[in-house]
């Protein structure tokens, strides 16, 4: 079974998730609006983030540093 985190939904009706499948891989699936064709992608991370720094990068970047806010380093 697949774990899925909603990133962001753009106004013009795109969406992106985070999903996590049964194997433990991790990338970003992008659902276009039905006016650019509807189509269904799925991206690697690394390669997510190298696109650009959209609201839906920006997203994946802030969910990222939640990890580090739930375990302070100690010097």
């Amino acid at each position: 079974m697949k774990k899925a985190r909603k990133l962001y939904d753009s106004p013009n009706g795109d969406h992106w998730y985070l999903i996590r499948d049964p194997s433990g891989a991790v990338f970003v699936r992008h659902e276009a609006n039905i006016a650019s064709g509807g189509q269904v992608e799925h991206v690697g991370i690394a390669e997510f983030l190298s696109t650009g720094l959209g609201p839906e990068q920006q997203e994946l970047l802030r969910l990222i540093g939640t990890l580090a806010d739930e375990h302070p380093v100690h010097s």
